[in-house]
């Protein structure tokens, strides 16, 4: 991997204009990539993304960058198995390395329930697109020699589904790579510009305004991560979101050979290895909703415990770094995407511990729906008017959300 391939993007800036067609509010990886995917598929490029810090300071640059599709219900599956695809050939198509690995996932058992679970998610899984097996002891020894079987005698390794579409990609080359290429065709990325304030004209949304001015826009959208709600409340709309932080952290390199992801939802834990060799290992968001990125020494004691159970070489390793991002999670544990009832006012959020996945479909789908005025068939399901109309979309799908 060559470590200064950074050297080589070009990212080029410029003044903000006082108008564009589209605004989109946040500079992380599901607001970078609507604005390429507007550039790239619909030929709109007079856009522009304002990020309050500088692109990738939230929780696209906070978050363990596993990418996967094994979820619980058939619209996430499809979804994600979407996102899946773009990742594995978002590097042909931009000519920029993303450090983007296949690696396969194990979605650990512990107990006869939970064997059940995970032969119920591969066929689901399978059904669905995302290619997905049951695997036995003997298997998952193969796959990932360094667990422990025995579960310490306390948690027992009896079985798991094996998602081998399961990958890794560098966050921060997600990030440039994107901005890179909605520069390129004209799009406008304007850090250290806060929004302080939405325009209305009536009912309708009509642009924004920051410190050093007001920016009208033909449709503005909310790709904000942390403080969602407080723009929204701006266009008079209170969304079904909480926002809990999330706590992760890497250890000293470790002998590169742990190839697969590992996750367990009865130990709330899961761990990959990064391409420098570090161990990465995150659990579940911190129980008290806040906007907290303040790390602490108990969750590294809980988490750490819990991962050395099924891991005991990780008690040879050091801790190297700890961080936090923010979660924003909806009622159902899925994200809440497309229109809001309120003209020129798009959303993308709720993305709780599995945005990072969906950035390319994401990006994607928003992009034909603000082109198009049409919302697309993969994201109609997560509507906001769907707590309204009593058809949630109840998935716990992730490890991190127990």
């Amino acid at each position: 991997m060559n470590e200064f391939i950074e050297r080589n993007v070009r990212l080029s800036w410029h003044a903000a204009k006082r108008s564009y067609e589209v605004v989109i509010v946040g500079g992380g990886g599901h607001g970078l990539a609507t604005a390429y995917y507007l550039a790239t598929r619909h030929g709109i490029t007079d856009v522009a993304v304002l990020e309050r810090k500088y692109i990738g300071a939230g929780n696209t640059g906070r978050n363990t960058t596993v990418i996967r599709a094994n979820y619980g219900i058939p619209e996430a599956v499809r979804f994600y198995q979407r996102s899946l695809d773009l990742y594995a050939s978002l590097e042909e198509e931009t000519g920029r390395g993303i450090t983007h690995r296949q690696k396969g996932l194990l979605w650990l058992a512990h107990s006869e329930t939970g064997i059940r679970a995970e032969r119920a998610r591969a066929e689901l899984n399978t059904a669905f697109g995302a290619g997905t097996e049951y695997v036995g002891p003997d298997e998952i020894k193969k796959i990932c020699p360094q667990l422990d079987m025995a579960g310490g005698g306390v948690w027992p390794i009896l079985g798991a589904s094996y998602h081998p579409g399961g990958a890794t990609a560098r966050h921060d080359r997600v990030v440039w790579t994107y901005a890179e290429g909605a520069m390129q065709r004209g799009v406008h990325i304007h850090q250290r510009t806060a929004v302080t304030g939405l325009i209305m004209d009536g009912d309708r949304v009509t642009g924004v305004e920051t410190a050093a001015g007001p920016i009208s826009a033909g449709a503005v959208v909310s790709a904000v991560g942390g403080h969602v709600t407080a723009l929204a409340s701006m266009a008079g709309l209170r969304l079904p979101i909480r926002t809990h932080p999330l706590q992760a952290f890497v250890t000293n390199r470790y002998g590169l050979g742990f190839d697969p992801i590992v996750s367990s939802s009865n130990l709330l834990f899961y761990a990959s290895q990064t391409a420098k060799g570090e161990m990465l290992l995150g659990a579940e968001i911190d129980r008290q909703p806040s906007y907290s990125y303040r790390s602490g020494h108990h969750f590294l004691q809980s988490c750490g415990h819990r991962a050395m159970t099924l891991l005991p070489f990780l008690r040879n390793l050091r801790v190297l770094r700890q961080w936090t991002g923010v979660c924003d999670m909806s009622p159902d544990y899925s994200p809440v995407m497309g229109k809001t009832g309120v003209g020129g006012f798009y959303i993308t959020t709720g993305w709780g511990t599995w945005g990072f996945k969906a950035i390319p479909v994401g990006g994607e789908q928003m992009a034909e729906l603000i082109a198009t005025g049409e919302t697309p068939d993969l994201i109609a399901p997560f509507s906001l008017d769907r707590f309204a109309r009593d058809r949630t979309m109840a998935d716990r799908g992730s490890a991190g959300t127990h």
